[in-house]
């Protein structure tokens, strides 16, 4: 039971009131531009979870069996200058896997999502979860809760701002205003919203 609190926690921490875009702002270059309509918000938002799902865990084997000179199976050769290469070689590999099967799977969200499913790999956000995850000591499984719910988060963030600009559409918004200038008003109000959830206690 404490173990399924802990994950809870955890899991509401990382996609509330730490949330990887709103609370670092990471990842709002695709957040910015792949946020003018839902359905595109909705598959690259799936896309983005299913990736940090993946990737946070694969990361920590990673760090743990070969970069960390404490616990690597090369006799406690330090390779811990390696990880950022070797960690964007893995997010690489994952987003080239879910390309594919987008691709194979639904063409018209692959074609929908263009050039901002490949940049994916580097995007801030999958990277800094990843580090974030070795900097504050997660185990594996806690790694494998980290990444899905910084996804889900982050997954959040973009459904929640595409469907704000969508009825935005139909709003009287100032000449100086429109387009990235009230886009970038309304994620700051959206990071304040957010961080009300500071205050509750699982």
């Amino acid at each position: 039971m404490e173990i399924l609190q802990s994950y809870l926690s955890l899991g509401a921490k990382s996609m509330f009131v730490e949330n990887i875009l709103l609370a670092y702002f990471l990842g709002m270059c695709s957040f910015l531009a792949v946020s003018k309509k839902v359905e595109t918000a909705v598959g690259l938002g799936i896309a983005v979870i299913f990736v940090l799902t993946v990737t946070c865990p694969a990361n920590w084997l990673v760090h743990q069996f070969l970069l960390n000179p404490e616990t690597n199976l090369l006799g406690g050769m330090d390779l811990s200058w390696l990880s950022f290469i070797t960690f964007i070689a893995v997010i690489a590999a994952m987003v080239q896997l879910v390309e594919m099967i987008i691709d194979r799977y639904s063409p018209a969200l692959y074609n929908s999502l263009g050039i901002f499913l490949p940049l994916i790999a580097v995007n801030c956000a999958i990277l800094g979860s990843s580090l974030f995850m070795v900097e504050r000591e997660y185990a594996l499984d806690e790694s494998i809760v980290f990444g899905f719910s910084s996804g889900a988060g982050w997954a959040l963030a973009i459904i929640s701002m595409a469907a704000i600009r969508w009825r935005l559409r139909y709003s009287h918004i100032p000449a100086g205003l429109k387009g990235l200038g009230i886009t970038m008003l309304m994620t700051g109000l959206m990071a304040m919203a957010f961080m009300t959830f500071a205050g509750i206690q699982l």
